[in-house]
């Protein structure tokens, strides 16, 4: 495929026809490829790193379904494990042992997570969790950081990240200002920031909702001092804080972010990886917070399809693997070769990039600054991002088709995923520097 246009008339047949059923024909927005350009990669199959689409394009795969793929697609045990709860049934709307066991596993494995409810998504997680916060403490504000999303719901759509991010709006139409009118938004990285509203507000304050590591405007590590801010602070005012790991969650580290980084959150929210690639979300946290949800305390939630069987199974067979095997000293070794790869490339080419990497997590951005915070992203140049993003689809590699999201590593990608990404990158950074110079 290298170089060559690719053939793609029956992903733009299909979205077409997707168009005159679906808004915008796909079902997130950051899929549309409106930030990129192109006709959208409508896929097929997928095998250990590789993603097929329906015109027989093979990619290797490093958007890996946003994050929860970290053995790669159809890994053998996760199928397994799928297989054997399909032929005893697919949901019934009350309790199984399977549910038990994955909430077993988590706690085992986050040593703050005394208690935990499953839910069916990252977005639901949050929402609970925010809401447990406030009833916990009776406070109505919730501070959250500038570039952080933490899913759609509407308090939560305040200068958010990801597909928000990308699409220049990060407040969404439909939110009435007094849903949002009890986020605060912080700089994220900030620490100074972050005391001063806690001087001013304090007693106001239920929680701190923060990505331990961002990766919604692309990944940006945390400080140490921003860090060090975040454990102590909020439990000085009395305010909870919650680690939105949906993303980082067993993906950088054995349970999430927060182990390495020493973190012991009041609560926290898990979704992806523990799902396995189906859907799936959890919070819990502190014994004494998580008394407050019904059925045992005054916060009422609940859902037709939490602990989902299919979901439970699959998410327990992923986190098995990752138990047994403690890959992520391996993924980090080979996901930092290609970061140090992509970087040399960029140099080679003359064009200045930051690769930006915690674990399996990284992203390219297209400036010769560090990013620290949302300010620092925007200023990305989202058309070199864009060309970039282009080539390397050409050359047979599929990155997330915005600046602001991150890329993933899993356990499938080997020494040739290495060599094949970094093939494609050196013309796609020429190509760049090309369209710069004109």
């Amino acid at each position: 495929m290298s170089g060559r246009e690719l053939d793609l008339t029956r992903s733009r047949e299909a979205m077409a026809a997707a168009e005159a059923v679906i808004p915008g024909g796909v079902n997130s927005p950051v899929r549309a490829l409106r930030a990129v350009g192109g006709a959208p990669f409508f896929a097929d199959r997928g095998e250990g790193p590789f993603v097929w689409d329906v015109d027989g394009n093979r990619c290797v795969d490093l958007i890996l379904s946003w994050g929860p793929l970290i053995l790669g697609h159809r890994h053998p045990e996760v199928l397994a494990a799928i297989r054997d709860q399909l032929e005893r049934g697919l949901t019934y709307g009350m309790p199984t042992r399977e549910e038990v066991d994955l909430a077993t596993l988590l706690t085992r494995a986050l040593p703050g997570l005394e208690k935990v409810r499953l839910v069916n998504s990252g977005t639901e997680a949050v929402m609970s969790a925010v809401r447990v916060a406030r009833g916990f403490t009776g406070r109505p504000k919730v501070i959250k950081f500038a570039g952080c999303y933490h899913g759609h719901a509407d308090h939560l759509l305040v200068k958010a990240g990801s597909g928000a991010l990308t699409f220049g709006a990060p407040d969404s139409a439909g939110v009435p200002e007094e849903f949002a009118a009890h986020t605060l938004t912080l700089p994220y990285n900030d620490p100074a920031a972050l005391r001063e509203v806690f001087r001013v507000a304090g007693r106001d304050i239920a929680a701190v909702l923060v990505e331990p590591v961002a990766g919604n405007m692309g990944v940006v590590p945390p400080a140490h001092d921003f860090i060090e801010t975040l454990a102590t602070v909020p439990a000085a005012h009395g305010a909870l804080l919650i680690l939105d790991e949906v993303m980082t969650g067993f993906r950088v580290a054995w349970g999430g972010a927060q182990v390495p980084l020493g973190l012991r959150p009041d609560l926290t929210c898990l979704g992806k990886v523990i799902g396995g690639g189906l859907p799936v979300g959890a919070y819990g946290g502190r014994a004494d917070v998580m008394g407050k949800v019904a059925p045992l305390g005054p916060v009422y939630q609940a859902g037709t399809l939490s602990g989902n069987p299919l979901s439970v199974a699959a998410g327990l067979a992923t986190l098995r693997v990752l138990e047994r095997t403690r890959p992520y000293d391996a993924l980090d070794d080979r996901c930092g070769r290609l970061a140090e790869g992509l970087q040399a490339a960029a140099a080679e080419a003359g064009v200045p990039v930051q690769v930006q990497r915690v674990g399996t997590m990284f992203t390219v951005f297209f400036t010769a600054e560090p990013v620290r915070d949302y300010d620092a992203a925007r200023r990305c140049d989202t058309k070199a991002f864009a060309s970039f993003f282009q080539e390397m689809r050409r050359q047979g590699v599929l990155l997330p088709p915005s600046q602001f999201e991150a890329a993933f590593w899993s356990t499938a990608h080997g020494d040739s995923e290495v060599e094949a990404v970094l093939a494609a990158a050196r013309p796609a950074f020429r190509k760049v520097r090309e369209a710069r110079d004109g």
